[in-house]
């Protein structure tokens, strides 16, 4: 127990660090009687002393704390103040009479410094004494200052009080319209929208943002009876208030002649200065539709630079496709500028509607050839089975990115079966990309026809086209095709032997034979080869795998017998730990590190014993593997 005495004592010294530990002490142990040396401390030119006392004081807190903090307000020294203002807005909510008469002080910087404190105390109590300032103060600091507490405590009942200070100084406006809008409450949406007559354009503009943020849907009307009075800027806010209040979709339950008066605001907001007032306009144009809207929120995504402003034109896109199919849509794609069209097609990618693909396949042989491929990809993603005859007849496309789009939509994307000769064609174009792309289209077809043809294709002299067919085959079923995978593995060129073994991958203890197929390629002449082999087999689900995995462990080649040791490692063979601690002894340093990691990774108590051996050696870079090996066993047992 901690003597308060001797704490005072000590608080009365000059020695920093004794000050400090002091000074922590004495809010530790709730001593009372060492405030005002704590408080005294807060005009320290030590800053870790300063900081102590400042702990301790708020720690302890109370009556005793706001009555020794209170007369450093009046201080000149600017740090020592601005602390004791810091520990107010902590504690003082803890004696509101001593704050309640700091708030009728004499000094107006007091006054003002006790509604500051007031709006920290997160109490309905200070509402009154602030509303009581914000009304009667003859100093317009202490009236903002009291504005401004109010908005922080967010308590409705100031709504009335700050309703009436809107006809104060324009300053203290400031400060009232913004507590208002944090306060939200409806009872002020009358005050904000009358003294909208009253104000200046600069405080008319932020009643019009308050009354957006406090989104009552009463302002909606007082607000529109404004509009044709309003000088543009401020006409420009009100339209912003009022998409905000009422959200884009309900504007489109206006009457028509509302809805058509609205729209002439939202265009003209949508060349206003500021982005969020064009960005609700479009907003209100998607809902309110139209092809004039149509035809300027089109403009304007054209003027707005995709790349460095990507939400706001991903905004202006979403409200050009809920307005639908216009007639400002086809005619940017058919003769707008470029960015005009890429607006068209960036809204087309994802707009279903029954006449877009028709739309698309009209205008795209009139495209630029660079427009073609992403008219080709709108097209895909919306066209299903009206864009099947048009795809057909691009498989023969020059442009390769649209060829590439044909493919993959009569593919992967709806799996058309008649596309499956002519798809199968692509697969000697001279483009690398295109075979692929052909090749995946025709194994998501898959069918009898296809699958003689690359049967056939097999039993051909060039290598790729061997490659190719083993590749589908195996995709397209290894059970139905064992006969081809079987000649793979046994073909002179290695890639192939690795496509045979890949294929076999997935049916690695599932499909009799397969594993027997698999390791009798583990003595290949080909080292890729048999780095396939051990990679097949350290995901293969079966548990006869240990074996060849072992067998491996014996390859002249040391990268295979590392890709070894991880898979042993990854599939966790605890009986492979005797013959990994053999493998640490290896003349490859490398494959002796790996082993030793690998151990750390299989764990267990061999393990770990095979470790704690290991990191006594006299190779350093062996006994550090093994401590990190120690170190990962002792991590995951939670013992460090």
């Amino acid at each position: 127990m901690v003597d308060c005495n001797e704490l005072c004592q000590r608080l009365g010294g000059d020695d920093p660090d004794v000050l400090r530990d002091a000074a922590y002490d004495a809010g530790e142990s709730g001593c009372l009687a060492a405030v005002p040396l704590l408080a005294h401390l807060l005009c320290s030119h030590n800053l870790g002393v300063q900081e102590a006392a400042d702990r301790a004081l708020r720690r302890l807190g109370g009556k005793d704390v706001v009555a020794a903090v209170k007369p450093l307000l009046r201080s000149d020294d600017a740090p020592a103040r601005n602390a004791a203002m810091d520990i107010l807005r902590d504690v003082g909510g803890q004696d509101f009479p001593t704050l309640l008469e700091l708030l009728h002080d004499g000094d107006p910087d007091i006054r003002i410094f006790a509604s500051d404190i007031l709006g920290s105390t997160d109490s309905r109590l200070a509402v009154g004494p602030l509303c009581e300032a914000l009304l009667k103060d003859p100093e317009v600091n202490v009236r903002y200052q009291a504005a401004v507490s109010l908005g922080e405590l967010a308590f409705a009942e100031a709504a009335p009080s700050l309703g009436q200070a809107l006809g104060d100084d324009e300053w203290v406006q400031f400060a009232v319209i913004e507590a208002l809008s944090k306060i939200r409450d409806a009872s002020s949406v009358g005050a904000l929208v009358k003294a909208l007559d009253r104000s200046t354009d600069l405080v008319a503009s932020m009643i019009v943002d308050a009354l957006g943020e406090i989104g009552n849907i009463k302002a909606v009307t007082m607000l529109l009876k404004r509009m044709d009075a309003s000088p543009e800027v401020l006409r420009n806010k009100i339209v912003k208030a009022v998409v905000r209040i009422l959200g884009g979709k309900a504007l489109s339950l206006l009457s028509p002649a509302e809805r058509d008066r609205f729209r002439g605001y939202l265009l003209g907001a949508l060349s206003d200065d500021e982005d969020d007032v064009q960005d609700a306009a479009v907003s209100g144009l998607g809902s309110v539709s139209g092809e004039e809207a149509a035809r300027a929120v089109l403009a304007h995504a054209a003027r707005l630079d995709r790349d460095h402003l990507p939400e706001r034109y991903e905004h202006a896109i979403t409200a050009l496709r809920d307005m639908g199919l216009t007639q400002a849509l086809g005619d940017a794609l058919r003769q707008g500028e470029e960015a005009q069209r890429a607006v068209a097609l960036d809204v087309l990618a994802a707009l279903p509607c029954p006449q877009c693909p028709a739309l698309l396949m009209d205008a795209f042989a009139e495209l630029p050839a660079s427009f073609q491929p992403a008219a080709a990809k709108a097209l895909a993603a919306i066209g299903g089975e009206t864009a099947v005859e048009f795809f057909l007849g691009q498989l023969d496309a020059d442009n390769e990115a649209v060829l590439l789009e044909a493919v993959a939509f009569l593919g992967g994307g709806m799996r058309v079966a008649s596309a499956g000769p002519a798809l199968f064609a692509l697969l000697g174009h001279p483009s690398d990309a295109v075979k692929e792309a052909a090749l995946d289209a025709c194994v998501a077809i898959g069918g009898a026809e296809l699958d003689a043809r690359f049967r056939e294709l097999s039993r051909g002299d060039e290598p790729m086209d061997r490659l190719m067919a083993v590749y589908a085959l195996g995709r397209m079923g290894v059970g139905e095709h064992m006969d081809i995978i079987r000649e793979a593995l046994i073909d002179e060129i290695p890639d192939i032997r690795k496509i045979a073994l890949e294929a076999l991958a997935d049916s690695c203890g599932h499909e009799e034979g397969s594993l027997s197929l698999i390791v009798s390629r583990l003595t290949d002449e080909s080292r890729d080869v048999r780095l396939a082999v051990v990679e097949v087999l350290g995901g293969c689900d079966s548990d006869k795998v240990y074996t060849y995995l072992e067998q491996a462990l014996n390859d002249e080649d040391d990268w295979v017998r590392i890709r070894a040791v991880e898979a042993l490692g990854a599939r966790g063979e605890r009986e492979a730990v005797p013959r990994l601690l053999e493998l640490a002894g290896e003349p490859s340093k490398l494959v002796a590190i790996k082993a030793v990691e690998t151990l750390g990774e299989i764990g267990g108590p061999e393990a770990f014993q095979a470790l704690l051996g290991l990191v006594g050696g006299d190779d350093p870079e062996l006994a550090g593997a093994a401590e990190a090996a120690i170190a990962r066993l002792q991590d995951e047992q939670g013992e460090r």
